[in-house]
């Protein structure tokens, strides 16, 4: 009874005794043992070695073989490509709209002047982000476009880089175009990987002694040579000439990494799943016919045939023979033809005819796929649903919760990398326009360069945020607007609508239904209400 016992004393670590150092005669210390990391009896823990270096170091040695498998994985999946644009859609949709929150008060504006100089700015804002001749330097892609790039760039490299160039005159008036502000995207692997620690240069980067950053150091193509050439981060003005956008993982990071790189293993795990079903798709295909029969052998009859001689009873074993000989010649006459035409007639007593398939892929396959699929869709940010197009077993609110969960990831997304790339380039684009005369600013150039912080500052807006159920949605925004817990600038910000050109539409339409004399959409429900009744007192009144 004793090993049985002590068996379970180790099953339950009760067996287990602090291990003992010697200090001296008579004394014994305990050692001490670390609780974090207790492994078990099979060495699960020591079967993993990890090691701790710092965060830069790690994207600085594995940020090629990661870009570099990103983009093998995005061009030669479907679904990792439909994932990107997933990605893309629930963040920017088709544009991110600006929302301009300029502080002015300092030069003298007020709260309808401010309001009349935003929806300048916006109207001017649209003609230029959406003409690829005025804001892309090789004058082929819309601002929102570029947006898009930068974003498949993100998730591919980690980060977004680009120039923000001016154009001046003379070129401008080659072209035929107005504005000099000019975002021109590069690939982030044009910033090279070079490291000076003596210098501040990191992974292409320039610091100074605060670590902030100064300058790049970019691969340029020139007279079909490769020249690396250094850019400063800003201009003398403060004003941004390069554009390096990523998420960092440590506040020391200087370069991002691709957002697939936590998702390669299980992308690969999941190609050799498919692979090895689709192999298995093809051989069940293919057959094999067995015929079973319980009929005696060659070697049975030679044994029959020796008991026939040495046997008494030989008269016996002589038609038991003879029976065994007429059903097989009987069977010989028929056929079993697997061909084109395929036949089976009367087969021997006993025998059985079989077709036998594979028996894979067995009932693991489709739990062990989503779980790959879910983790993907985690790593990537998007739901389960957007990655594989599975809502097989989606309930309305499975659905919700999953929305519920994944947004706030997009949101962030659309606020780290998406919005900061229209904000650079509306930021130069505005100081352009102020300092050329095209915007009109109350003391000019001067009082904008002085207050070109609180001028810039501007919101944007993405798409809305998705619903299981239209109508249960709007119940609810209404809800809030009627308890207060709400307001219309939040409830449109959910929607993807700026609220001022709501508001603007709205005013517009209401006048021109009121002036043609016809009942306007947009007139309060309480105000017919009202109507009524003050014509029934008035009523009551006469009488």
């Amino acid at each position: 009874m004793a090993k049985p016992l002590k068996a379970l004393g180790r099953l339950l670590n009760r067996g287990d005794k602090p291990a003992l150092t010697d200090k001296g005669p008579g004394q014994v210390a305990v050692r001490s043992v670390s609780r974090y990391l207790r492994d078990t009896r099979s060495k699960v823990l020591a079967t993993r070695p990890a090691s701790l270096t710092n965060s830069r170091d790690d994207i600085r040695l594995s940020w090629r073989r990661c870009a570099g498998l990103a983009r093998d994985i995005i061009q030669n999946s479907g679904r990792l490509k439909g994932a990107v644009d997933q990605v893309i859609a629930d963040t920017v949709g088709s544009e991110l709209l600006l929302n301009p929150k300029p502080n002015l008060s300092a030069a003298g504006y007020d709260a309808q002047e401010t309001a009349e100089w935003c929806r300048i700015v916006k109207q001017r804002w649209k003609r230029f982000a959406w003409n690829q001749a005025e804001c892309d330097m090789r004058g082929k892609f819309t601002l929102p476009q570029l947006v898009d790039c930068s974003l498949r760039d993100y998730i591919t490299f980690g980060e977004v880089t680009g120039m923000l160039d001016y154009m001046g005159g003379a070129q401008r008036a080659r072209y035929g175009i107005k504005a000099g502000t000019k975002l021109c995207l590069f690939s982030p692997q044009k910033l090279v990987q070079d490291t000076l620690e003596h210098d501040r240069l990191f992974q292409g980067v320039f610091h100074d002694e605060n670590g902030r950053p100064i300058s790049y150091l970019i691969e340029e193509a020139r007279n079909g040579q490769t020249v690396k050439t250094r850019y400063n981060a800003r201009d003398l003005a403060g004003r941004a000439q390069v554009l390096h956008i990523f998420d960092p993982t440590c506040a020391s990071d200087v370069r991002g990494i691709s957002v697939l790189a936590s998702a390669f293993r299980k992308h690969i795990q999941h190609e050799m799943l498919e692979d090895a079903t689709l192999q298995t798709a093809i051989l069940q295909t293919l057959f094999a016919a067995v015929l079973k029969s319980e009929l005696p052998s060659e070697e049975a009859f030679a044994a029959i045939e020796a008991i026939a001689k040495s046997s008494e009873d030989s008269e016996y074993v002589e038609e038991f023979a003879g029976y065994l000989s007429g059903s097989l010649a009987k069977a010989a006459e028929s056929s079993v033809s697997l061909g084109s035409d395929p036949t089976v007639s009367h087969i021997a007593p006993g025998e059985d005819f079989e077709i036998k398939t594979a028996g894979t892929p067995g009932p693991h396959y489709l739990p062990f796929s989503g779980s790959l699929g879910r983790e993907m869709a985690r790593a990537i940010g998007i739901t389960y649903g957007g990655l594989t197009m599975d809502y097989s077993n989606a309930t309305y609110s499975s659905v919700r919760m999953e929305n519920a969960s994944i947004w706030p990831v997009v949101t962030r997304r659309r606020e780290r990398i998406a919005a900061p790339t229209y904000q650079a380039v509306y930021e130069s684009w505005l100081d352009e326009e102020v300092g050329e005369g095209r915007i009109p600013f109350k003391g000019g150039y001067e009082a904008y360069s002085a207050l070109r912080e609180e001028a810039s500052w501007a919101q944007w807006q993405g798409p809305a945020k998705p619903t299981a159920d239209d109508a249960k949605s709007a119940k609810a925004s209404s809800t809030r607007l009627e308890n207060g817990t709400s307001s219309l600038a939040h409830e449109c910000s959910e929607m993807g609508i700026d609220e001022e050109e709501l508001f603007e539409q709205r005013l517009s339409e209401h006048r021109r239904y009121l002036e043609a004399g016809m009942r306007s959409p947009y007139e309060p429900k309480t105000s017919q209400a009202t109507e009524v009744t003050n014509d029934g007192a008035q009523g009551v009144t006469d009488e």
